[in-house]
């Protein structure tokens, strides 16, 4: 009966370390930092093509409304719960948002001679609120305003959206200190004809802001480069990069660079390996397991198996920044939410590293 104890307690000992030790960061501490990159898909691209390709005015009234009414297909108030869920399993220090759009209406309907400012559907908004009923508060740094275009519909309201990008942090993490929020649009976007719209430009830009944790500091920089401009998309993908290396990636201090490049990171890339080549190191290369596919699901996110198939949703390092882990997370049957989408079109990515005294 004796042995059986003692055993019994070893047994307990082990189980214990163990645990404890699962629960600990990485070798740092408090220098450890986590990071996540979230294209969160606004939901409407078949219906956004659909607008550019309408050949009479009544069938861009329809096709508007077809973008209207996709958003609420896709469902984002559920989606925001699966993404919830994510950040609540990962507990990411700082965010880069991609896609992160406010739907906004005006009635009557008159085009673009006045901005639509009644708020349908904001994105941002949402997702704090799901993660605020988990107990988790995230607060907005910086925003950038991409896409913003109004245009009536045949629901006899104007329906405007406005693309973000958009950086949240964790506000209960005292150790990191956050300044100089910056935010950009850049030169030069793609232009995509139609006939009824007439050319609309697909603006696109960046956020950034400076971390201090426990004396040393870092920049944290999001973006969603160019993936909509075929023939041109890598040409003005090297320019928008080249913009981020010349502006907010010019900065002395060490770079972490998150986003949807919309490049693939299997050395087919051109501008992937163009900011390889450029010193940065990809987190997941370094310390991911398996694929890491992140895109892309189908456009309705009603795919019953997972269509995933490239990755190009990045953690990139540059300085005195070392990876010490990388997890993707929405890519499995279970993350799908109770109607059956999938959070997004891509899957998040979440990169741990240690800040190393230079």
């Amino acid at each position: 009966m004796k042995n059986w104890f003692v055993a019994a307690v070893l047994v307990l000992l082990v189980v214990s370390s163990s645990l404890s030790a699962q629960a600990q960061p990485p070798n740092g501490g408090d220098k450890v930092v986590t990071v996540m990159s979230r294209n969160v898909y606004h939901g409407v691209d078949a219906e956004i093509a659909g607008v550019m390709g309408a050949q009479s005015y009544l069938e861009l009234l329809q096709k508007v409304t077809a973008v209207y009414q996709g958003y609420y297909a896709r469902n984002f108030y559920e989606r925001a719960e699966a993404l919830a869920e994510e950040i609540d399993s990962s507990r990411p220090d700082l965010i880069g948002l991609q896609e992160a759009v406010l739907v906004r209406t005006q009635s009557p309907a008159d085009g673009p001679a006045s901005p639509a400012t009644t708020v349908a559907l904001d994105y941002v908004q949402i997702l704090i609120d799901a993660l605020a009923a988990r107990g988790l508060t995230y607060q907005v740094v910086i925003e950038s305003i991409g896409l913003d275009v109004e245009m009536p519909s045949s629901m006899g309201i104007d329906v405007r959206h406005t693309d973000r990008e958009v950086i949240l942090a964790r506000a209960d993490r005292a150790a990191i200190q956050l300044t100089n929020p910056q935010a950009g649009s850049f030169a030069t976007n793609c232009v995509l004809p139609g006939s009824i719209t007439g050319p609309i430009v697909l603006k696109r830009g960046w956020v950034s802001v400076d971390v201090k944790v426990k004396g040393d500091s870092f920049r944290f920089l999001s973006t969603h480069l160019d993936g909509d401009c075929l023939p041109y998309t890598t040409a003005i993908q090297q320019a928008q990069a080249a913009e981020i290396l010349a502006g907010p990636g010019a900065s002395p201090l060490p770079l972490v660079f998150v986003g949807d490049l919309n490049s693939a990171s299997d050395g087919t890339g051109v501008t992937y390996n163009s900011l390889i080549s450029a010193g940065f190191v990809d987190a997941w290369a370094e310390e991911g397991r398996g694929d890491g596919f992140t895109c892309c699901q189908a456009d309705d996110l009603l795919n019953s198996v997972s269509s995933l198939s490239q990755r190009i949703d990045l953690v990139l390092l540059r300085g005195a920044v070392t990876a010490v882990d990388a997890e993707v997370y929405g890519d499995r049957l279970q993350d799908r939410t109770p109607s059956g989408l999938w959070p997004s079109d891509h899957v998040g990515v979440v990169a741990r590293f240690l800040l190393v005294h230079p």
